[in-house]
């Protein structure tokens, strides 16, 4: 049964996150920085989610792990296999069935070994000896067991954090930008190490910059703007290119890559406390019209869905 027959493994309906803050004169205020997040993840799939910075990316993977700061609000919904994910479920998941790979291997923790780091969720022979096999499986000699983090090199640094996650075998995997800072081999080598992981079974969340290698292993991509999604499309869409994508946004991030030589387009992503009425990307698009101040909800459209009420 392909992906796309099954319940989905994580699913995000609307999700909103605000931020308790003072402005002037201590007085306190809600900054919302995720306006609207939808997207699904099913078993067996990688969903990449991609889009400029202060998009909402990490912020998406710290929400479904129950782990945003103490100041802030969320409304929508998150699921776990169908099951509404409230902060006793999140705490019950975390490291075992839900698993998330950072993106700062400061992560790991300086003065624990390696072998330890990476059984300390499940403990015991069994977990000692299934974590081994793990660390051999991603390349890493049984010596690495007595390391310390600040003896890895950066790409063993981060197979050891994929080791801590999946040594417990987890349903979903949260990878928050596992690729900053490794050169191209390694960084291809990791997201081929999440391919193996959803061929296995495993759904993936794949929060990444890197869309050029993101396009080698993922089934859809999920394009986020000013906190809200505005595209998710298979994969082969853009891969076959811009005229296949629907959102203006989707088709000016696909611009902007160096094989496009980087053709940018004017402006700016809106701020969060200052965000426009309707369509977030109105300002900077061509295609704009009176009806895009209106509320635009996402809809599907050619197997994909979109966020653009011109959008064919």
């Amino acid at each position: 049964m392909t992906a796309e027959h099954t319940q989905p493994v994580l699913e995000v309906r609307e999700l909103q996150i605000s931020f308790d803050m003072y402005g002037k004169g201590l007085r306190r205020e809600s900054l919302r920085v995720i306006q609207s997040l939808s997207l699904d993840v099913r078993k067996g799939e990688i969903v990449a989610v991609v889009g400029s910075s202060g998009a909402g990316k990490s912020l998406l993977a710290h929400a479904v792990l129950g782990i945003l700061p103490s100041n802030a609000r969320t409304k929508g919904r998150i699921l776990y296999k169908g099951e509404e994910l409230t902060p006793a479920l999140q705490r019950r998941y975390r490291g075992t069935e839900i698993a998330l790979i950072p993106q700062s291997v400061d992560y790991l923790d300086p003065l624990m070994r390696v072998g330890k780091q990476a059984v300390s969720v499940r403990g015991g022979g069994e977990a000692r000896r299934t974590a081994r096999a793990a660390l051999a499986r991603y390349g890493l000699a049984p010596r690495v067991e007595r390391m310390f983090p600040f003896q890895l090199s950066g790409g063993m640094a981060r197979r050891v954090l994929i080791v801590s996650a999946v040594v417990a075998t987890p349903a979903l995997i949260v990878a928050d930008e596992p690729t900053p800072g490794l050169g191209t081999e390694a960084a291809t080598e990791t997201l081929r190490h999440f391919r193996q992981l959803a061929d296995e079974g495993a759904a993936v969340l794949l929060v990444t910059h890197d869309i050029d290698l993101a396009l080698h292993v993922a089934d859809r991509i999920a394009v986020f703007y000013a906190g809200t999604t505005v595209e998710i499309a298979p994969v082969l869409d853009f891969k076959e290119g811009k005229d296949a994508l629907r959102h203006p946004y989707s088709k000016a991030f696909l611009d902007a890559l160096p094989q496009n030589a980087f053709r940018p387009i004017a402006g700016a992503q809106p701020y969060a406390g200052k965000l426009p009425q309707g369509c977030l990307f109105a300002d900077r698009c061509a295609m704009r019209t009176e009806t895009c101040a209106d509320a635009v909800p996402m809809r599907p459209l050619r197997g994909g869905e979109v966020r653009c009420v011109h959008a064919t």
